[in-house]
């Protein structure tokens, strides 16, 4: 049950969502059909079948996207993800989430997402260099440190980023680092970039709390998935004096009322492989974790872990989204009656397509931040957004992610009639 409840496809379709919170922003601003309509529909969509050779010789053809939904702010941003149930609907909703994304936290991008339906966990080192070459080639029409600049996301790593990069340069004939962000340091990344993310999850948390009268210190935290998001969130929480009571990954997970130290579980995630059996814990799956009572509640797996069938039993006080899409409309509608703070998505986990934006800008230059100088910049353009989300949403008395919605519809449509409709 405990892998079921993160792997298996969302109950309800990604860009119908995507669809429906689009509709209620560009209510509240009286969108015009034309510009309601032109920001509904992805700019570009690009599917490709291509082969792969096995390492046993045979040939196998994987299906990849690449989708950009809007450049009206600027070169489109997104980024890309290896896993099994990657769908058409799913990349075009994420490549939405990611144009209103870098409006909310005043980045100069469009958004864009990208995917291959694989398991990179089945795959060897090799295949998956190979892979991600010949994917890369596929969609090099769409790339540019201009034009599309991808991102590491679910499945994907630094290293797929410096092949990505690789092949992108050798089509040009020269080294083209700002090509895509996420990269290794020695290539050209950005000090301080695996750790955005959640380090953003964390601020935007304290800024919520600070809102809400409540104290980090002893706040009981729940974190559903464990990868690069969770486990950075929940070293940054731990360490702002909040006690995780329980950590899932897509294995299952672990529960303990007392605390969890998140740097030992990590410690035993690396040698294991899960976290799962974690020494003083209980077993909890996916879908007991988002139960669990607690103050803060951060879904970090897939997208759509939170529906009408689970939300009248969530018990945290707050939660923060570290994953892209987790909650459903109804269950926001739920989550409204009950008072429930949701941080939501484009707002709780931008930190890591800031700090993208950072390592764009020194690729660009040729001049390279300290960690400390990116970690102030991230502090500085995450609690800013937070406190312009909220004055939104207090001003129109809609939720927090209306209010978001708000901001970042509103500030794309604003620049889409700026520049005017060509020709």
């Amino acid at each position: 049950m405990a892998t079921k409840a993160v792997m298996t496809l969302p109950r309800d379709d990604p860009w119908q969502v995507a669809l429906t919170q689009f509709q209620v922003a560009a209510d509240l601003l009286s969108l015009k059909r034309g510009v309601r309509e032109f920001l509904a529909y992805p700019r570009r969509e690009l599917t490709v079948n291509f082969p792969v050779k096995l390492e046993d010789g045979s040939v196998r053809v994987f299906t990849g996207y690449r989708i950009h939904h809007s450049d009206v702010l600027g070169p489109t941003k997104g980024g890309i993800r290896y896993n099994p149930a990657v769908t058409l609907n799913e990349i075009r909703a994420l490549a939405m989430l990611m144009t209103w994304k870098c409006a909310v936290v005043g980045l100069p991008f469009g958004g864009a997402k990208g995917g291959v339906v694989c398991n990179p966990k089945e795959l060897s080192p090799e295949v998956l260099e190979h892979l991600t070459r010949r994917y890369a080639t596929e969609i090099t029409i769409m790339l540019g440190p201009e034009s599309d600049i991808p991102a590491p996301d679910m499945g994907t790593t630094p290293q797929v980023m410096a092949w990505i990069m690789d092949t992108y340069s050798m089509h040009r004939g020269y080294s083209v680092p700002a090509v895509v962000t996420g990269k290794p340091i020695s290539i050209g990344g950005s000090a301080g970039r695996i750790e955005a993310t959640g380090r953003g999850v964390m601020i935007v948390a304290r800024e919520a709390a600070r809102h809400l009268g409540m104290s980090l210190q002893g706040a009981r935290v729940a974190i559903q998935g464990f990868g690069n998001v969770g486990s950075i969130a929940a070293v940054a929480l731990h360490s702002q004096g909040c006690r995780i009571i329980a950590i899932t990954d897509s294995r299952g997970g672990v529960h303990n009322d007392k605390g969890i130290d998140p740097q030992d579980l990590l410690r035993h995630k690396e040698q294991t492989g899960r976290v799962a059996g974690y020494r003083g814990s209980e077993a909890i799956s996916n879908e007991e974790i988002l139960e669990l009572p607690c103050e803060i509640l951060v879904p970090s797996a897939l997208e759509g872990q939170i529906t009408k069938d689970n939300a009248a039993r969530i018990k945290a006080r707050m939660i923060v989204e570290g994953a892209n899409g987790p909650t459903t409309p109804e269950a926001d509608e739920i989550f409204r009656d009950r008072k429930i703070f949701v941080v939501p998505d484009i707002l709780a986990n931008a930190g890591g397509v800031t700090v993208s934006y950072f390592e764009w800008v020194q690729d660009l230059q040729s001049f390279f931040w300290t960690e400390e100088e990116i970690n102030e910049r991230l502090e500085r353009i995450m609690t800013r957004s937070f406190r312009d989300v909220l004055a939104v949403s207090q001003e129109k008395k809609v939720d927090m992610r209306t209010g978001a919605l708000v901001r970042g519809v509103g500030r794309v449509a604003d620049a889409l009639l700026t520049r005017g409709i060509y020709p």
